[in-house]
């Protein structure tokens, strides 16, 4: 299994997750030229995908939704414009070409928000953004998958101390919002095993947040669990950034 990281943040979401020559699409945020360059980039006609995974109904993860039509698209939440749309429910597992999905339940400012448990087989990726927290079920759920594209979103300092308005403030902290460096950091500490090796922190604020904040959080948290970091490839994904993982 391989994966493509193409857009992660605020400003649009797309993920690409490939075995063998089958490939699926996980998001599709921002603009429709970048998506169509990146997928030109990357080497793969995003029309042949084996389907289009979505997470929730928020611009920036189906503004070009109406670009994969007429592949199958699978969705929580309901997208009038597409053809072949077909439900999603968590919990509920679905086939996908080569691929076996676990769509999971989280907990965001919207209806019907799910992150992917997706194996081929032979390996796990386990998809977790926008979420305010992860429960308990969902731990077991992702334990000790081979890939994780993770959740950092804010650092509470920068979040607390930003010109952002209160009301803003308290949505993203609640449990209908993001999760922090902190919380993220910790459930992966929490859920990583001897499968795991790969981490990619996705979704980082570009205004509350950098990169390499969200990176070393990770790596003080693992130390501090007593987990050796160089034991894994870690990444902090940008907004506008190919980042090719896996394999």
């Amino acid at each position: 299994m391989e994966y493509f990281i193409l857009a992660s943040g605020s400003k649009g979401n797309c993920t690409v997750v490939r075995s063998g020559n089958e490939f699926i699409v996980i998001d599709c945020g921002t603009s429709k030229r970048y998506l169509k360059n990146s997928f030109e980039k990357i080497g793969l006609n995003y029309l042949e995908a084996e389907a289009l995974l979505v997470t929730h109904e928020h611009s920036d993860h189906i503004k070009q939704v109406e670009m994969f039509d007429p592949i199958p698209v699978y969705s929580p939440c309901e997208i009038k414009s597409i053809r072949d749309e077909r439900p999603v429910e968590p919990l509920e597992e679905f086939e996908v070409g080569c691929f076996h999905i676990l769509p999971i339940p989280l907990s965001h400012d919207t209806r019907d928000t799910v992150g992917y448990i997706i194996s081929d087989g032979k390996e796990t990726l386990v998809l977790v953004t926008d979420t305010g927290y992860v429960s308990h079920n969902n731990k077991e759920l992702i334990k000790n998958a081979d890939y994780y594209i993770f959740e950092s979103n804010y650092d509470t300092v920068m979040l607390m101390s930003s010109a952002r308005p209160p009301y803003l403030k308290s949505r993203i902290i609640s449990d209908s919002g993001h999760l922090s460096n902190e919380q993220s950091a910790e459930i992966l500490a929490d859920v990583i095993g001897p499968r795991t090796r790969e981490i990619v922190l996705a979704h980082i604020s570009q205004e509350c947040n950098t990169r390499d904040i969200a990176y070393q959080n990770l790596i003080d948290t693992f130390e501090s669990y007593n987990i050796d970091p160089r034991s894994y490839r870690i990444h902090a994904a940008g907004q506008y950034e190919i980042y090719q993982g896996g394999k």
